[in-house]
């Protein structure tokens, strides 16, 4: 559960419409985490489909002949990880009991299927190439918001025995020993979200807004919290891990303008989200089909209870663009 299906998508897309002469800035893509991602859950099982039409054209734009593909629905692997794969799975995150709970994959097996993807790209590709791809690839994680909505907030067990700050301070420990995982495999250009405003999420407000219409300032300020201890986290390995590029998408102030201020970003709801009833579908309870579902969602921010809608995700997508030059120059 996350905040948006195809928010990657669309901000490579607006990153990446600087490729000249159809040749990609980048050889491949490499995909960790949750929902936000994950396109194998987000075609085949979910029925939203908007994440693989943006995600295939941002390929597109980068001069590739097809999107990474989701590891898992490889048929055949070799050639067709040339461009990278996707590894994520939606319900996953930092915390290892949160993606057991929900039969996701966990970062941990994420990161033992890319260590089979890089021996399946040393075949296909030889050593030389392989280390190249390797190298000069982007890495993109996502990874967080179910760990709090899903797990901690709900879990008694889980929220008895840590506090909020003790809870964030392990998540950023699974995340810290992640990055360097990867970066101990090649990896030196990552790129890796924020927390958003999950007080904001239609979802959240439902389970958590105590009948209130307004977003949850104690989830938003737990959000804040963590945001600040990860881009500490992440400055401190940037300078531990020699030649990493690792930069800190901060998706918490634009979506969180979206929700607040609606009407001057160009929508006509933020409160409820476009599928449904709008307060708490997602995943397979909600498709384009599912009863109440609105027929116009670029008027909503949120397309279900916990993700943005495709005309939201083009405005976050601009506002990082910036950020993202500095993980490909």
């Amino acid at each position: 559960m996350e905040y948006s299906r195809s928010f990657l998508a669309s901000f490579l897309l607006a990153l990446l419409l600087n490729v000249t002469n159809g040749q990609p800035l980048v050889p491949a893509l490499f995909i960790f985490g949750d929902s936000v991602v994950d396109l194998f859950h987000s075609v085949f099982e979910l029925g939203f489909n908007i994440c693989f039409i943006y995600s295939f054209t941002a390929a597109e734009v980068l001069g590739f002949t097809s999107y990474p593909p989701a590891y898992l629905n490889l048929n055949t692997k070799g050639n067709n990880l040339l461009n990278g794969a996707n590894f994520a799975s939606a319900a996953s995150g930092y915390y290892e009991p949160t993606a057991k709970l929900y039969n996701a994959i966990p970062l941990s097996q994420q990161l033992e299927y890319y260590k089979e993807c890089q021996n399946k790209l040393v075949e296909a590709a030889g050593q030389s190439s392989a280390s190249s791809i390797i190298s000069d690839a982007i890495y993109l994680v996502s990874a967080g918001t179910s760990d709090f909505i899903q797990n901690y907030y709900i879990n008694p067990l889980l929220n008895k025995f840590y506090t909020i700050d003790q809870f964030s301070d392990t998540l950023l420990r699974f995340y810290s020993d992640f990055i360097q995982s990867l970066h101990a495999l090649g990896a030196r250009r990552i790129g890796v979200t924020s927390l958003p405003p999950i007080g904001c999420l239609p979802g959240a407000i439902t389970l958590f807004g105590f009948n209130s219409n307004e977003c949850v300032a104690s989830l938003n300020s737990d959000a804040i919290t963590f945001n600040v201890k990860l881009n500490t986290t992440s400055h401190n390995l940037q300078n531990m891990l020699p030649g990493l590029n690792l930069v800190v998408f901060d998706i918490y102030q634009p979506l969180y303008d979206l929700v607040t201020k609606p009407s001057e970003n160009g929508f006509f709801e933020a409160r409820k989200a476009c599928c449904g009833t709008g307060l708490i579908e997602t995943s397979i309870l909600c498709n384009r089909k599912s009863i109440g579902t609105c027929t116009n969602s670029s008027e909503y921010v949120f397309w279900d209870s916990f993700h943005p809608s495709e005309a939201a995700n083009r405005l976050l997508a601009d506002s990082l663009v910036a950020a993202g030059i500095s993980l490909i120059s």
